[in-house]
């Protein structure tokens, strides 16, 4: 089904989702065909010895470019991003080449002879979940980093920051902490140690996947915003759409992405900061509930770095919350005329650029301490 949306939708995030599920799903195949008793009898047993079907260096690499296609349109899969997948391809050579010494060569069991799945062995199950763990790691640091970038680039971040991601980056993590539980239980427990003890874990495994499996289905979300960004190198460059090109070699460049948009002093802020005012309130550009950096950039006639200092080192705000804060002020403007006898206060809101009810209040209350409502009755 999510290949065929992503067909459908040209969405390549639907294929990273829809692999994430295949390897998780392969996953508990060995429990369940094991109790089908496959690995009683021939020549099933010899399908469940010779084929791999826990690819523990996989899932995390996929589970860590799922999170990079959603967030960011700019990603592509390059030969960089292959060697993250060396690992998986490594133990599949492994696998593949036991086949052959055993069939071709030896013709008997001889790497198998011990009855045991090589799947099973503790150093592919450990190094496997380190990996897994790893990758866990960094997808979070990445969505961190979306998140701080986003409030500095667009005004209407809280459409953007994707509350799937974080849930299915903890669901992925429960699968993780299910593992270290079961690990620990049957350490403390060891007569509880048994093919069938693995029951629950394998369960409650299969929910978790079910969870991630429907929700992301709902969920094929993606951000407009492109940048590039590398968890593992701080040099890290940014842009806002493909026809911007990110300055590489610019110091400033690569510090407005890491340095919170606050690392050098801007000649001549006081003379931005009268431009930046003076463009959006005329023009009363935030009543685009999509207003980006680069719509006020582009309208100066400068770049993203030169307005993004404007506003957090002169109005010492970052762009989400001060484009919010003329839209506030809009909406008091309109209720001191009486708008809100003709219309709702949410569809003032949206008059004035918010485009939801929760980032409306939440916006209000930072701004004024009061609700939206609460306002109303007080002074009106």
């Amino acid at each position: 089904l999510l290949i065929k949306k992503g067909i459908q939708a040209k969405n390549k995030t639907n294929y990273w989702l829809a692999m994430f599920i295949f390897f998780c799903s392969i996953y508990t195949a060995p429990w369940m065909l094991g109790f089908a008793g496959w690995y009683d009898n021939q020549p099933y047993r010899n399908i469940m010895f010779y084929v791999p079907f826990q690819h523990f260096f996989f899932i995390g690499p996929v589970i860590f470019f799922y999170t990079q296609a959603i967030l960011n349109p700019a990603f592509k899969f390059t030969k960089k991003e292959f060697l993250h997948f060396i690992p998986g391809i490594i133990y599949l050579i492994y696998v593949f080449g036991m086949f052959v010494y055993d069939v071709f060569i030896a013709k008997k069991l001889y790497f198998y002879n011990d009855g045991m799945d090589k799947d099973f062995d503790a150093w592919y199950q450990y190094c496997g979940f380190i990996s897994m763990f790893f990758y866990f790691i960094i997808s979070i640091k990445y969505y961190e980093t979306y998140r701080k970038i986003i409030v500095q680039i667009t005004s209407n971040a809280d459409a953007v920051l994707f509350i799937w991601i974080r849930n299915y980056l903890f669901a992925f993590l429960s699968m993780l902490l299910l593992k270290i539980f079961t690990e620990i239980f049957f350490t403390i427990f060891p007569q509880y140690t048994n093919y069938v003890s693995n029951w629950w874990f394998y369960l409650l495994f299969s929910l978790i996947l079910l969870y991630i499996a429907i929700t992301g289905y709902a969920n094929a979300v993606q951000t407009k915003i492109g940048f590039q960004l590398s968890v593992f190198n701080k040099k890290d460059t940014f842009f806002l759409d493909k026809k911007e090109i990110a300055l590489t070699t610019n110091e400033d460049t690569v510090n407005f992405v890491t340095a919170n948009f606050k690392d050098k002093n801007l000649p001549e802020i006081e003379s931005w900061k009268i431009k930046v005012h003076k463009i959006i309130n005329d023009g009363k550009l935030y009543q685009n509930p999509e207003l980006s950096l680069s719509d006020i950039s582009k309208k100066l006639q400068t770049n993203t770095v030169v307005i993004s200092k404007a506003i957090n080192q002169g109005f010492e705000m970052n762009f989400n919350d001060f484009i919010n804060n003329y839209r506030i002020e809009s909406v008091i403007g309109m209720m001191q005329d009486g708008a809100q006898k003709k219309s709702t206060l949410l569809g003032i809101a949206f008059d004035c650029g918010f485009n939801s009810k929760a980032t409306f209040n939440r916006a209000f209350k930072k701004n004024t301490g009061t609700t939206p409502k609460d306002y109303l009755s007080k002074n009106f």
